[in-house]
């Protein structure tokens, strides 16, 4: 007579195991303790054998029914079902070992001591936030390029095209490692950038990466490329407070509040016509200070070199960024996507802090009625910190930032 749940939780411990059959070779044995685990009797080439579905009630009767439906088909396939199980078994800890994270960490750990640590972190950061929870979990023979696209493509929607291009070279780089181990035949993330993402802005300006810093600050402040202190003091800003170029080299000195440490940007110079704050820190603070001791009686803060009633040129920037061996590898604008990519990955601010201080945002918005002084406080300590991030890095390669280059 088959079973049913009620007949099933009213069976009772023997001194012996004792079996209640259901139907089809399926029956609950029931073990001294009070163990209730179900089986299946079959035979496979003139042999007896059995298979265990789990225990009762974890597994339901409903549920053992099912498996042992299954277990039917495979035998009517000419297949055993305790083997296909320790075989399903044996892939599942294959896959538990072959996961994308668990190869990246591997690849990882093989590269790191050829890696200098800002660039360490700079991966390892990148693979925790925008990769793992995409595509880590996944085993990597189960890896298509479809499933590599839609994880880049998340990353995109957030507005950040260079983060996304540098995931997908991660994910390329760990699954070319992959291959060459033998996990998988072909590498899914073996595409251009160009294939699997939008094409970028027009507007969109080359940037160095957070690793390429320190060689950076140094090459800035060793000052190889024989720059005015004015236009080097222009180039820490743009790093410090990654305004657009333009907002930078038309700035007024009266838009620059030293006791509140407050940079007050009206609505008509801002690309998105709102007026905007930017906060002050102390190394920023030191170099408007500088600044002002040098240029602090002409309307600009960044006076022209040949009309020093005008403003500083565009190309000014673009000039002493080629001196420096930078052309056509960072922009001043690329100040803004170093800043971003960097705040993200490394200093754990949320996107909606780092968005608001980066004045995004669209003409026709119904936010027009935008509160510049929206997460101010937020604001403040990002830029703070930011400034202190760029800061050890200058320690650390003994070169100096804002009023530290000077002593």
């Amino acid at each position: 007579m088959p079973l049913n749940d009620a007949a099933c939780k009213s069976l009772k411990p023997k001194e012996k195991p004792y079996k209640k059959g259901d139907a089809y070779g399926l029956y609950l044995l029931v073990n001294p303790n009070g163990n209730k685990l179900w089986r299946m009797k079959y035979h496979f080439h003139n042999k007896e054998r059995t298979v265990s579905f789990g225990p009762y009630p974890e597994v339901s009767l409903a549920e053992a029914r099912d498996r042992t439906y299954e277990a039917r088909k495979l035998l009517r396939e000419g297949k055993d079902p305790s083997l296909e199980k320790q075989e399903a078994k044996r892939m599942a800890a294959i896959n538990a070992a072959d996961t994308f994270e668990a190869v990246a960490m591997e690849w990882y750990k093989k590269n790191l001591p050829r890696w200098r640590d800002s660039n360490a972190n700079t991966v390892m950061t990148r693979l925790r936030r925008d990769v793992f929870p995409a595509i880590g979990y996944i085993p990597v023979r189960d890896l298509t390029p479809p499933r590599i696209a839609l994880a880049v493509q998340t990353i995109e929607k957030r507005g950040a095209y260079e983060l996304a291009r540098r995931a997908l070279g991660l994910m390329r780089n760990v699954l070319a490692y992959a291959k060459v181990c033998g996990r998988i035949l072909h590498n899914p993330a073996d595409v251009e950038a160009k294939d699997v993402l939008a094409a970028p802005k027009k507007g969109h300006f080359a940037a160095m990466e957070s690793a390429e810093l320190p060689a950076f600050l140094a090459k800035l402040y060793q000052n190889e490329g024989r720059l005015f202190r004015q236009t080097q003091l222009a180039m820490e800003l743009l790093m410090l407070t990654f305004v657009r170029t333009n907002e930078l080299i038309k700035s007024r000195w009266e838009e620059i509040n030293f006791e509140k440490a407050l940079w007050y940007l009206p609505a008509e110079r801002m690309k998105m016509g709102r007026d905007h704050i930017v906060p002050l820190s102390r190394q920023a603070l030191a170099a408007f200070t500088e600044l002002k001791k040098m240029n602090g009686h002409r309307p600009y803060i960044f006076p022209g070199q040949r009309d020093p009633l005008g403003h500083l040129s565009n190309n000014a920037i673009l000039v002493a960024l080629g001196r420096m061996g930078y052309r056509g590898v960072h922009t001043g604008h690329g100040f803004r996507a170093l800043a971003m990519s960097t705040i993200l990955e490394e200093l754990d601010y949320g996107f909606d802090v780092i968005d608001v201080q980066l004045a995004h945002g669209k003409k026709t918005d119904v936010a027009a009625a935008y509160n510049r002084a929206k997460y101010l406080k937020e604001r403040t300590r990002m830029m703070q910190d930011w400034a202190d991030h760029i800061e050890r890095i200058a320690a650390e390669n003994k070169v100096g930032c804002g009023k530290f280059a000077q002593e």
